[in-house]
């Protein structure tokens, strides 16, 4: 939902009755001015009862639809197929859910094969589903013109640091995956927390106005954080821990499972960011040894490809953080100090669109380090983890 239309519902909120209050007052004063002129400007209770309960239902329906994801549910396809529709019924519907599709997005952007795949779904019923879902959710080609105003157009959430945003050239971006990773105490776990609140800012304060979901595989959220954070902002604190929705992921084969469930949670209200942290922990640990590292790759790059499909399907920011592992380099680096990689290898190096690289600094000083990105250049910005989150750093 764009600006303008919630400009134009602020203003119907404070004046609901629009032109017709205007004309009602214009109709009194046109009169012969009797006795029935004075009773014409002050409504009978009856009515002011009904107009308040208009007002108010309004008033519910317009937040209703600001919470709306902005989804085009399965119920279309009961549609004939000359409304763009596919005929069919409730227990397709079931059966489409029971495999993990909510929206017809996810139609439009799996293969037919994966279709093909779902109980009760045949050949000629997959491709009935398929034509209209590319007819609801269009895939056309754009020109680079039009690219561009669509990537101008693009919502971005604020870090909480203004270096750090001008790094980053706005924020983190909505439908793409940031990985972010770094040795242990670096800021990861902080920026996320941080992130969960300033995503629901007002977009001309750096937010996104809508909710954040958090898959926890390591044990580290705390939404004591959140609280000093909204107190930052300036937000309800309340508000802000019911629109941070916790996962706790316990081992490999769950975190997948919890993707699975968060696209049913998106396709219910408006998100703006997913968060992971971490991403790849609990495959160290599930799969160890050399003899498992191609199944290990396989399984992480499932995950990956699934992430990135949540990203194209509703839109949102994938923000996940990555352990690194010592890289005992032999030349000149030998001598530069401990060095490290990220985790995953070029599964995730590739499955990432923006990957930030965090070491600590002097303090409570951390700096991030553009690893890769398509279009930021490289550069370094200094930030500070603190109680309200993260922040700039002091004199910098």
């Amino acid at each position: 939902m764009d600006q303008q239309a919630r400009q134009s519902k602020r203003l119907r909120r404070a004046n609901p009755d629009g032109e017709d209050g205007a004309g009602g007052g214009g109709g009194g004063s046109s009169g012969s001015g009797g006795p029935a002129q004075g009773q014409a400007a002050r409504p009978a209770p009856a009515q002011a009862v009904v107009q308040a309960a208009r007002q108010e239902d309004l008033v519910h329906a317009e937040e209703r639809a600001a919470d709306e994801p902005g989804i085009t549910r399965l119920e279309m396809l009961c549609a004939a197929p000359e409304n763009r529709g596919a005929n069919l019924t409730k227990g397709d519907l079931n059966a489409l859910l029971e495999a993990g599709i909510h929206c017809v997005e996810t139609l439009a952007f799996m293969p037919m094969r994966k279709l093909l795949e779902v109980k009760g779904i045949g050949d000629q019923k997959a491709q009935r589903i398929m034509a209209a879902a590319k007819q609801l959710v269009p895939m056309r080609m754009v020109s680079a013109a039009e690219m561009l105003v669509m990537r101008k157009n693009m919502v971005q959430i604020t870090t909480g640091s203004a270096q750090l945003d001008g790094l980053l050239q706005g924020g983190i971006e909505t439908g793409q995956i940031t990985e972010i990773f770094g040795e242990f105490r670096c800021g990861k776990t902080q920026l996320c927390h941080t992130l969960c609140v300033a995503c629901q800012l007002p977009i001309d304060r750096g937010g996104g106005e809508s909710k954040a979901l958090y898959i926890d595989t390591e044990g580290t959220f705390r939404p004591e954080r959140l609280v000093q954070i909204a107190q930052r902002y300036g937000l309800n604190e309340e508000d802000v821990l019911e629109n941070v929705t916790y996962a706790r992921a316990y081992n490999a084969e769950h975190q997948e499972k919890l993707l699975t469930e968060a696209a049913a949670v998106f396709c219910e209200s408006r998100y703006a960011l997913l968060i992971v942290d971490s991403a790849t922990g609990l495959f160290r640990t599930d799969y160890s040894g050399r003899s498992e590292l191609a199944d290990r790759q396989q399984a992480l790059n499932r995950f990956l490809r699934k992430l990135q499909r949540i990203a194209d399907e509703h839109g949102v920011a994938v923000v996940i953080t990555n352990q690194v592992m010592s890289s005992p380099d032999s030349g000149a680096s030998a001598f530069m100090g401990p060095q490290v990689k990220p985790i995953g290898g070029h599964i995730i190096g590739h499955a990432s669109q923006t990957r930030l690289f965090f070491r600590k600094g002097k303090g409570e000083t951390r700096i991030c380090k553009i690893y890769d990105s398509p279009s930021l250049p490289e550069g370094e910005a200094m930030f500070a983890i603190s109680p309200g989150g993260i922040m700039d750093a002091e004199g910098r």
